[in-house]
């Protein structure tokens, strides 16, 4: 397996995998022109894993926002799982947040995402009681 950073040339194998992950949910805010300036706004933070054929088997975007960290889009291709892609992803994400000075690091997981929420207690995230996410668009 190979990790590196995610660059734009990820950008449509990446949503194919987004796809085809259960318990995913994509937006507007998925679009090319959103991630690449996500992307621009985070460099090098965001990380792919690639199969010894070039097929990406992995994805976990990555950035912060001078305070916290946050991950988007941690997702493994089914013949991934089990190998300790997602695990390898979320640790390449964590090192690139501490390098930057920051100490920790937040996602948010689809209530009915039961694959998701056992990969994060799995790897020894805490999921948070009391917390309550509010959402306006802008326009």
């Amino acid at each position: 397996m190979n990790y590196r950073p995610m660059t734009a040339d990820d950008y449509e194998a990446a949503y194919r995998l987004w796809e085809n992950t259960e318990g995913m949910n994509l937006s507007g805010a998925d679009s090319r022109e959103e991630i690449l300036r996500y992307l621009e706004r985070n460099p090098g933070m965001s990380q792919v894993a690639e199969n010894g054929d070039k097929t990406l088997a992995g994805t976990a975007m990555c950035g912060h926002d001078g305070r916290r960290g946050y991950m988007y889009h941690v997702a493994v291709s089914e013949d991934g799982r089990g190998q300790g892609v997602g695990r390898e992803l979320v640790s390449r994400c964590l090192a690139s947040l501490l390098q930057e000075g920051i100490e920790k690091c937040h996602l948010m997981v689809i209530e009915g995402n039961a694959l998701g929420r056992s990969f994060w207690t799995r790897i020894g995230w805490e999921e948070r009681d009391g917390i309550v996410l509010f959402s306006s668009n802008t326009f």
